[in-house]
């Protein structure tokens, strides 16, 4: 017998995205005075993209019937995956009608790049960009470094009524996700005043480096994101200065922090900081990283100075694992061992709850934490072991989620590989630039090479790394369509 299909409530999810398209015409206006200012016809066509960006936004929010019930968990999913395609492909406009015009392919790659903050660029050489474009790269780095969800909860405080738990719920990172204060868009305005904060900071603090305001912003945007776009291709190493790699690492540290955590320290309390497991073995891992990379690089000589041994490996270290993809160095010379490192690093990701990309450091101590009791079951079978995480057990659904959720992750970048391999990538290159997109992180080159076809499975691959794989794959069961 044929199910019956699934009441959906489109008109609020197609007004909510209306409303949502007027904000992302509001920030296209940025890079458009940027152009204005620097005397480049680019920023006429970042106008233009925002007028026809605008025009949508009243099309969808004014011509659709008014909504009959709220939104529920179904509308709540099916928006929060539309939102990241939608922005990315209004991002499309004012990039095909550039002065070096991007085809649609390349447009909305390098769109979906910057949103999910995952920092691989078309590009062979992102100084063939004007200042207008890489304005917009790393500014929607910074939009979606916290969520355009996120962001929509703390603008619109009516969907706290309407489905806002279960947006915020199907977009933040994590295993659980916390509430700081009774209502989510109180929360979202939390967070994002948090954010905010840190961003203008980081922007101060670079400006007194060898960067200018506008470098200085370009640059703010990329590591509070944890995304890695940045106006050079040599990326932070093309400065030379010292000064501004310590300031963007300390940043980079607190974009892998979970913000929940630094919203609580600036608002006095200090102890869930220092009494929380995870950010005690993120520093932890951090640490024993940089340590083994240090012996190593003093047992074979590869090393020129004291920046070489101290900055370098520790920049590289916390980049890799906040998923951000910035450099200082080259770290082939380092040898397999250093890179093998930095490869685990970009898999687990940091904590739950900040802008990094990865798996997260919460679902990696889960499954080493369950390994370890299935490990001891072997032996004593009926013995009724818990996880305990933070000195409270988890239970046991959220820890059969989270080992699903490995196994997907795992799932989808193998079959990302198989896919640019059979497309005609080289198998090493095929399978590095699956991991890449899936895990939001964006060290290597080359990404301008994979076929069309490819770019699109790959902007896929960064949407479903973004929103934590199952709020995507869940739009491709039949059990959402249908009852």
């Amino acid at each position: 017998m044929a199910r019956a299909l699934r009441h959906i409530n489109y008109a609020i999810v197609f007004r909510i995205l209306g409303w949502l398209l007027g904000i992302e015409a509001l920030f296209m206006l940025m890079p458009g005075a940027v152009g204005l200012y620097y005397d480049e016809p680019d920023g006429w066509a970042f106008i233009i993209g925002a007028g026809a960006t605008a025009l949508s936004s009243v099309v969808l929010s004014a011509c659709l019937r008014r909504s009959t019930r709220d939104m529920g968990k179904y509308e709540a999913f099916l928006l929060t995956a539309l939102v990241w395609v939608v922005f990315s492909a209004f991002s499309v406009i004012p990039l095909m009608l550039c002065r070096n015009p991007m085809t649609v392919t390349d447009a909305f790659f390098e769109s979906m790049s910057g949103f999910t903050t995952t920092g691989c660029t078309v590009a062979s050489a992102v100084e063939s960009f004007s200042h207008t474009v890489n304005f917009w790269r790393c500014l929607i780095q910074w939009i979606g470094g916290m969520g355009i969800i996120l962001f929509t909860l703390a603008v619109i405080p009516m969907l706290n009524h309407s489905g806002g738990m279960q947006m915020f719920n199907a977009e933040v990172t994590g295993i659980t996700h916390e509430k700081l204060r009774p209502r989510v868009s109180q929360t979202a305005k939390g967070l994002w005043g948090v954010y905010c904060i840190l961003t203008i900071a980081l922007v101060g603090l670079l400006w007194l480096s060898p960067m200018d305001l506008y470098q200085s912003a370009c640059h703010a945007f990329s590591t509070m994101s944890t995304g890695g776009f940045s106006t050079y291709t040599d990326s932070l190493a093309h400065f030379h200065s010292t000064y501004a790699d310590i300031v963007v690492l300390i940043f980079m540290f607190l974009g892998g922090t979970s913000f929940a955590l630094i919203y609580k320290l600036l608002h006095g309390d200090r102890r869930p900081l220092w009494q929380n497991e995870i950010f005690r073995i993120y520093i932890g891992v951090i640490l024993a990283v940089y340590l083994m990379i240090l012996v190593s690089l003093l047992v074979t000589g590869r090393y020129s100075g004291w920046e070489s041994l101290i900055v370098d490996p520790l920049f590289t270290v916390v980049s890799a694992i906040t998923s951000t993809g910035l450099v200082v160095c080259d770290i082939e010379v380092w040898g397999s061992f250093g890179v093998a490192l930095i490869f685990l690093l970009m898999f687990s990701g940091a904590c739950a709850g900040s802008t990094s990309g990865g798996a997260k450091l919460d679902r990696m101590v889960v499954l080493v934490k369950h390994s370890s009791n299935e490990i001891y079951r072997c032996m004593r079978p009926n013995t009724i072991c818990s996880v305990r995480l933070g000195g409270k057990i988890i239970s046991p659904d959220i820890v059969s989620k989270v080992v699903a959720f490995i196994c997907l992750y795992l799932m989808v970048m193998i079959v990302g590989g198989v896919l640019l391999t059979a497309l005609g990538m080289p198998m090493l290159s095929a399978f590095l630039t699956s991991f890449n997109c899936v895990s939001n992180t964006s060290y290597g080159s080359g990404y301008e090479l994979i076929p069309v076809a490819g770019k699109w499975c790959m902007s896929l691959l960064m949407l479903i790394g973004r929103l934590e794989i199952f709020t995507v794959l869940i739009l491709f069961s039949r059990s959402f369509w249908t009852k």
